[in-house]
């Protein structure tokens, strides 16, 4: 296996992450990459003391580029990607390497948040951002579709853990095989940061139709959060302004914005006439998100409640972040609409 790691002033970060990768308990041959993009710290320095292959960009060249430099480095035939506030389980790489068959192109793994204390380490805990997406969503994009899997999502206290076949892998815990990434084109360095992994993963689904992307709990991997609400909110935006990339490349799925939000806001600029509807703005977040009442009951806390109000502002700031982007990338090319690299689900 080539590892790939890529950073942007992450130096604490790399030698934390490479530190687990020279713990690893596999019999398998590895190597590390490490791609430094732009960095103004000890990146560098800090990966060729740990033996890593470094390659270095001058200037920031965003995600999607950094990885396709680490997979026209990469020798082996599986190339994995962890990003460089990560933490790999000892047993991560031999776990991926053990579901790979013939029939597989891309295994990914199990991403755990890791917060030092206070609500927000709970709070991610319990509303993990870093999921992969479920195959469900390759079945349909019609509104109505969707919309029923995000009412049933809503309802779920349980994340699922069962090794199973997804739509998308995750960024910071994803591996393919180097010949199917080179053969749809690698990433799409226009991507500079968020959607850039979902769009290669679809483009995979086309270019190899019996080919099967897989999710192992077992290969799990910790993902340091910067502590505090601001970080979650500002992540929620850069999510959307990513959904907004893709939906600019790929108009012909709908458009990704949470409903929960604008149920809000039509409550809140209705109580300026009707006084009553305050009360109900300020139960709609427990009642859109049902599955925080029934957290709240199960372990017999009420920061569970709180979440339900996070949740919500999590979710405008990501319509936000889409309508920013939408804006932002308006000049965006979209894939033909006869392309054979079709998303899943259109």
């Amino acid at each position: 296996m080539s590892i790939v790691i890529c950073s942007l002033n992450g130096a604490d970060g790399v030698q934390r992450c490479l530190e687990t990768l020279a713990a690893q308990d596999t019999t398998a041959t590895f190597e590390v990459i490490v791609v430094d993009d732009g960095s103004s710290d000890a990146t560098s320095e800090v990966a060729r003391q740990a033996g890593a292959i470094v390659i270095r960009h001058e200037s920031n060249r965003g995600l999607a580029a950094s990885r396709n430099a680490g997979v026209g480095r990469a020798s082996a035939e599986i190339v994995a990607f962890l990003d460089d506030d990560c933490e790999a389980d000892p047993r991560w790489l031999e776990q991926l390497l053990r579901v790979y068959d013939p029939a597989i192109i891309g295994v990914g793994g199990e991403v755990r948040p890791l917060v030092d204390g206070g609500y927000s380490a709970g709070f991610l805990q319990r509303n993990n951002p870093l999921a992969p997406l479920e195959l469900e969503l390759s079945h349909s994009s019609a509104l109505a579709y969707r919309l029923r899997l995000y009412i049933r999502a809503q309802l779920a206290i349980v994340p699922r853990a069962d090794r199973r076949v997804v739509n998308s892998l995750v960024g910071a815990n994803m591996s393919f095989r180097r010949r199917a990434l080179e053969d749809v084109g690698l990433f799409d360095e226009r991507f500079t940061f968020g959607g850039e992994e979902l769009d290669l993963c679809w483009r995979l689904h086309a270019r190899f139709p019996d080919g099967s992307l897989v999710v192992e709990p077992a290969a799990v991997v910790w993902h340091r959060f910067r502590p505090g609400v601001r970080d979650i909110l500002r992540r929620g935006r850069a999510y959307g302004r990513g959904s907004a990339r893709l939906f600019r490349k790929w108009p012909q799925l709908n458009a990704t914005v949470f409903p929960s939000p604008l149920v809000e806001l039509a409550l809140l600029g209705g109580a300026a006439r009707r006084r009553w509807l305050l009360a109900l703005a300020l139960t709609w977040p427990l009642a859109a998100y049902p599955n925080t009442i029934l957290q709240a009951l199960r372990r017999r806390s009420l920061d569970p409640l709180l979440d339900a109000y996070l949740r919500l502002a999590q979710e405008h700031q990501t319509n936000v972040g889409f309508a920013a982007g939408l804006w932002e990338f308006r000049g965006f090319v979209p894939e033909p609409a006869n392309s054979e690299a079709r998303p899943a689900g259109s």
